[in-house]
């Protein structure tokens, strides 16, 4: 039996339950998920006590979960803080126990989680990273017409070039390169890696970084195997024929990376976290409380999300089972 996709609560408040509720409609008969929360926040749910009945109920798979409050659409509450947190942990939990196939990720406020639960991490990426046991996990956006992963994340422009090492650069590539075998199936991935600086630096003219730091870590990963291009100018990366000649893109900061993405695709981009013992997947968007319970929600990236755990998990099992 296929094993079904654990889908969190997020919060409440915002849209992920009527995404939800919206990518069932939508996924039914297709593909086979279940969501962890409290049953007051998820109207016509059909409670199950075990991953396993998921397959089975006619309407919404969902856990029970006990939040501390009822949800009210658009109006945050931070006693739910810490439901959103166990949510997060019990999928994760399930499906490292074999109960589900993948993770997948309703939006949350940092702040409420923050404010309500002292929630101790920059965002989902680095929480789950600790749940998986790992020192460092790899945050891509992927949809249809491009995969981008930045190197650094969730920190101030100005904090980049300090941010920036020999050691995170490499890291990432080496876990996005294995990621890109084990999980999404292309056994020799091409990786475009920008510069830093605008125009790559020009030779040292507008910076340095890319003569001092990244080109020498693409050297060595390139004697080791890995087809990697760069440092490249990102302004040049990003259009049609660019995009032909690699199958992902690594960026230095968080914005050269996701405005290209949300630029072609805002709607389907999906959130991914590489080099974890598990698959996670996440739609590309907020919690969206200016137009919860409006029903004007659009579930399209949820939904694409949801199909790339699935996809993932099927890639990942094939690999292990050849390795």
């Amino acid at each position: 039996m296929t094993l079904p996709i654990a889908l969190t609560s997020g919060d409440p408040a915002g849209v992920g339950p009527e995404i939800t509720a919206k990518a069932y409609d939508a996924l039914r008969g297709d593909l086979c998920f279940f969501v962890i929360g409290d049953r007051r926040h998820f109207p016509n749910c059909v409670e199950i006590k075990d991953p396993s009945e998921a397959a089975t109920t006619d309407g919404l798979p969902l856990l029970h979960l006990d939040f501390d409050a009822d949800a009210v659409s658009g109006q945050p509450d931070h006693a739910n803080a810490r439901g959103v947190i166990r949510s997060i942990e019990t999928a994760v939990d399930l499906t490292k126990r074999g109960q589900a196939a993948a993770v997948c990720t309703n939006p949350i406020s940092k702040q409420v989680l923050i404010e309500g639960a002292n929630f101790a991490h920059p965002g989902h990426t680095e929480f789950l990273a600790e749940l998986g046991g790992v020192a460092n996990s790899v945050m891509m956006l992927t949809a249809p017409e491009l995969s981008v992963v930045p190197v650094t994340i969730h920190i101030a422009l100005q904090d980049v070039k300090t941010a920036l090492t020999a050691e995170l650069i490499e890291t990432t590539l080496r876990t996005t390169h294995h990621a890109m075998i084990r999980d999404f199936g292309i056994p020799a991935p091409r990786i475009a890696v920008a510069g830093l600086n605008p125009h790559a630096g020009e030779g040292g003219l507008m910076g340095r970084e890319e003569i001092d730091l990244i080109g020498p870590v693409l050297n060595q990963l390139k004697a080791d195997g890995l087809d990697t291009t760069g440092p490249l100018p990102a302004d040049t990366m990003f259009h049609p024929p660019a995009r032909t000649k690699y199958d992902v893109a690594v960026c230095m900061y968080h914005d050269q990376a996701l405005i290209p993405i949300k630029t072609l695709n805002f709607s389907a981009g999906v959130n991914v976290t590489l080099g974890l013992p598990f698959i996670r997947t996440s739609p590309d968007h907020g919690t969206a409380f200016d137009i919860a319970g409006k029903g004007v929600a659009d579930p399209t990236s949820l939904i694409e999300a949801l199909r790339k755990a699935r996809d993932m998990a099927r890639a990942r099992a094939v690999y292990d089972g050849e390795h």
